[in-house]
């Protein structure tokens, strides 16, 4: 399944959630049979798409969110043991004061704990981006210094020339910085970053790396120099692991 149809899933399991909280408060103040009903109807099918959700996004928080629908480690039922599947059985007791009612903060905070997973699964999946972007780019630096060590100067820079340009571009889509320009050079990201990103120092050594990108890529200048394309090389390291 795609991260966006995941997305959706999760939005439409939380839009529910905030149905049956409100069916089972509505039951509980009129009594309304009705609401109890959509509540008994749909909760189970809900319980079983959101708890392997939680399971899956929030790992750490999946017994919490069992515990709440069934707790078989209990000693004896009262309105502070209460679960949701007391209330879907009915259980109830006048004398000791509690009933399907007792579940509503236990809903409540299935409910929360499934939306905090639409804040963490936003936060992992852009963490498994940063991951495997890192990873590819690390891959291609690793090509550059092969091509380096062989003699193919030139090659070795504009790999590194174009690692550069992709991070800072990455860079700034995550910021929200966006770029007129139809093709934009790693001058033009550089510029939109300086102060945003970072300071004036960093500014100056993106743009030395810049300058030696261009030495690679256009002929008619001399020729660059093993020196040029370990610094080359080392900046590009350094700019895919500092800058974010």
């Amino acid at each position: 399944m795609k991260t966006s149809e995941i997305k959706k899933e999760l939005n439409s399991l939380i839009e529910t959630g905030e149905k049956l909280c409100k069916a089972l408060r509505y039951s509980s103040l009129k009594k309304d049979i009705e609401d109890f009903s959509y509540f008994v109807l749909n909760f189970e099918q809900w319980y079983t798409r959101s708890v392997l959700i939680v399971k899956q996004i929030i790992p750490d928080r999946y017994d919490d969110f069992v515990l709440l629908y069934r707790n078989d480690k209990r000693k004896h039922l009262s309105s502070a043991t209460y679960t949701i599947s007391d209330a879907l059985n009915g259980s109830q007791s006048t004398q000791h004061d509690y009933g399907p009612r007792s579940a509503l903060p236990c809903v409540l905070r299935q409910w929360n704990i499934l939306k905090s997973c639409l804040d963490s699964f936003d936060n992992g999946v852009r963490s498994i981006q940063i991951i495997l972007q890192a990873d590819i780019f690390d891959s291609e630096v690793e090509s550059a210094k092969h091509l380096a060590q062989n003699g193919f100067l030139r090659a070795a820079g504009a790999i590194c020339g174009v690692v550069i340009e992709k991070h800072l571009a990455e860079t700034c889509k995550n910021r929200g910085i966006i770029i007129k320009k139809k093709n934009p050079s790693i001058s033009d990201y550089n510029e939109a970053l300086k102060d945003n990103a970072y300071d004036t120092i960093e500014w100056r050594r993106i743009q030395r790396l810049g300058d030696l990108r261009n030495l690679c890529d256009h002929k008619k200048d001399r020729e660059p120099t093993k020196d040029d394309i370990e610094e080359l090389i080392s900046g590009t390291e350094k700019t895919i692991k500092t800058i974010y």
